[in-house]
């Protein structure tokens, strides 16, 4: 089921087994080989009381921790970290989990995909800003891409869809975390991540494992299109040395480029 969610959502099929992907194309076996799974956070309901609440306040005016994840394609968590405030930006999470003695390892040459609301690093490959991005925009006749970086955006958006499907597949198994749970902070922070482990040996030991996707809204913008951050006064908080960042949008061009070339040979 799953080699046949992937193919019809990216056009790429996920071998379970040999951890690879089968793409149609050529010149994406050079890319996709390396890439092991999404990251982003999403934000789940908290309990907190005195002074602590503004600090857990959401964008959405809503109390909740704010939870890091990362999975791969076989929709298993990787890695998880909870307890961060709701005010937190996804990207000092980030930085927060790379920082920590067992946080966040990426291995040699292998990288995650992520939104626009991290910076595009080798390790972690995000969307072109200021161009359309979102899989519904390019829905319908006449919405195809028209250039290279909106191709790459929209291969980009079909394959880090998995962590959406995750987070909803999560919300959904798990419905105490739909509402504040009556325990204490430390306690609710550690309740994810023991929930997380659940998951992860059910989807280990029941192959069968079919549940109803709750959608999720964790979108960094209502906008059909990136806001363009570089541009602006918004830059994400991780702080990326100048050279690797030129490195990957480098990276990153080429990936696009190749995309674009091969679709119109």
């Amino acid at each position: 089921m799953m080699s046949t969610l992937m193919r019809n959502n990216s056009g790429f099929g996920w071998d379970p087994i040999g951890k690879t992907f089968t793409a149609h194309e050529d010149v994406w076996k050079d890319y996709l080989k390396d890439c092991i799974g999404a990251i982003d956070g999403t934000h789940i309901p908290a309990s907190v009381k005195g002074r602590d609440v503004s600090s857990y306040r959401d964008r959405h005016g809503n109390i909740s921790q704010n939870v890091l994840a990362a999975c791969n394609f076989d929709l298993e968590f990787m890695y998880v970290l909870s307890g961060w405030e709701g005010s937190a930006h996804d990207s000092k999470v980030l930085s927060d989990a790379l920082a920590r003695k067992n946080g966040l390892k990426v291995p040699q040459g292998k990288y995650y995909l992520v939104d626009c609301g991290f910076p595009n690093r080798r390790k972690f490959l995000a969307p072109y800003r200021g161009v359309r991005y979102h899989l519904q925009d390019f829905a319908g006749h006449g919405n195809d891409p028209k250039n290279e970086k909106e191709l790459f955006n929209l291969r980009h958006a079909s394959l880090r869809n998995v962590i959406e499907r995750i987070f909803g597949i999560f919300k959904s198994r798990f419905t105490i975390f739909k509402s504040e749970p009556p325990f204490l902070f430390k306690t609710q922070a550690e309740l994810v991540l023991a929930c997380a482990a659940l998951h992860n040996f059910l989807r280990k030991e029941c192959r069968s494992d079919e549940f109803p996707v709750e959608p999720t809204d964790e979108s960094s913008s209502s906008s059909s299109v990136l806001p363009n951050y570089e541009d602006n006064d918004h830059e994400p908080i991780v702080q990326t040395q100048e050279q690797e960042r030129e490195d990957a949008n480098i990276w990153r061009t080429n990936i696009g480029s190749d995309m674009w070339r091969n679709a119109n040979n």
